[in-house]
């Protein structure tokens, strides 16, 4: 019995089909497993994801829980801190705990020789760093890493192993009880961690096009010139980083100005603090906590309040300050 031939061309038909078949069935096969695997990684980066987000939230909860603390032991009569049932919520909000935490302070008296002490701190620091970081970053002269060696080092030194000798001058100089040796430091490159804004300055400064100072020298510009009227307009990240870390540092200082200020009437809102805790538990005659604490941590928040005010203002301003002056890469 004779086979029937199959033309050619059924034959290249058959084979097309064959081929097509084919290459369904491996694209099916592929896209289900990329789909495979595609769902898989979406698997592992949404659990990667919810990782890192309690990791984050845990950080932050430890960072926030003395502030939570601080505002709802504020806001709590001393029954509900006598009471174990209540932990965070109180029954009652206890406004004049507010009220008698400012009047204890004698608030606006020492928030204005904080204020003082701060704002005049800041307006010196950012003078006088910025000036010195511009002799480091932009004049060459011999000795001069040595000499930015040597200021960097001072921001190890611990302000307690120098406040003897500076005690001393002070009491010679008759600054004793004034702002004076709080203040007039910051006017020469000191204060506290003026060493840290001269680096600031620096790595700004370095970062400025030689062109600017070049052209301003041909059209008769000196050095102080340059620097006031060329380079200082040109750094805002770095004054506004300044500002606000010089101004927290000296609102809350307590060492030096404890040393320093012997009258009442001079103290800041810091040093203020212990004392109405001491009066509190004198007036209530009793020292448990539970009749003064309320009343102390509303004091405290009120301490605070002004800086958290301005970080929140300008908290934008001094995250991009801290990108661009050098102190993140």
């Amino acid at each position: 019995m004779k086979s029937i031939p199959i033309p050619k061309s059924k034959q290249r038909v058959a084979a097309v089909t064959q081929t097509e078949a084919g290459s369904k069935v491996k694209a099916i096969r592929n896209h289900s497993l990329v789909s495979r695997i595609g769902s898989k990684s979406r698997w592992i980066s949404l659990i990667y994801r919810t990782f890192v987000y309690v990791i984050l939230i845990d950080l932050a909860f430890v960072f926030l829980y003395p502030f939570i603390y601080m505002v709802t032991t504020a806001l709590k009569h001393p029954v509900d801190l006598m009471d174990f049932t209540i932990k965070w919520i109180p029954t009652s909000l206890a406004w004049e705990n507010f009220y008698y935490g400012m009047k204890g302070l004698q608030f606006m008296t020492h928030f204005n020789n904080s204020a003082l002490i701060a704002v005049l701190s800041v307006v010196g620091q950012v003078l006088s760093c910025s000036f010195v970081a511009y002799g480091f970053a932009r004049i060459k002269f011999p000795g001069r890493e040595v000499l930015f060696f040597l200021c960097m080092f001072t921001m190890i030194i611990p302000p307690q192993t120098i406040i003897v000798p500076l005690f001393m001058q002070y009491k010679t100089m008759g600054w004793l009880d004034s702002v004076l040796p709080l203040i007039v430091p910051s006017f020469f490159a000191g204060g506290l961690r003026g060493a840290l804004f001269i680096f600031i300055f620096r790595q700004l400064f370095r970062g400025l096009p030689w062109e600017l100072e070049d052209a301003a020298r041909v059209d008769g510009c000196g050095s102080f010139k340059v620097y006031w009227k060329i380079i200082l307009p040109l750094t805002p990240p770095a004054i506004v980083v300044t500002m606000l870390l010089s101004l927290v540092w000296h609102w809350n200082d307590f060492f030096e100005p404890s040393i320093f200020l012997t009258s009442e009437e001079k103290f800041t809102l810091p040093m203020m603090l212990p004392r109405l805790y001491q009066s509190l538990d004198t007036l209530t005659g009793s020292s448990f906590e539970v009749f003064s604490l309320p009343v102390v941590m509303a004091a405290t928040f009120m301490a605070l309040l002004p800086m958290l005010l301005v970080y929140f203002f300008l908290q934008r301003y001094f995250i991009q300050g801290v990108e661009r002056s050098g102190l993140v890469e």
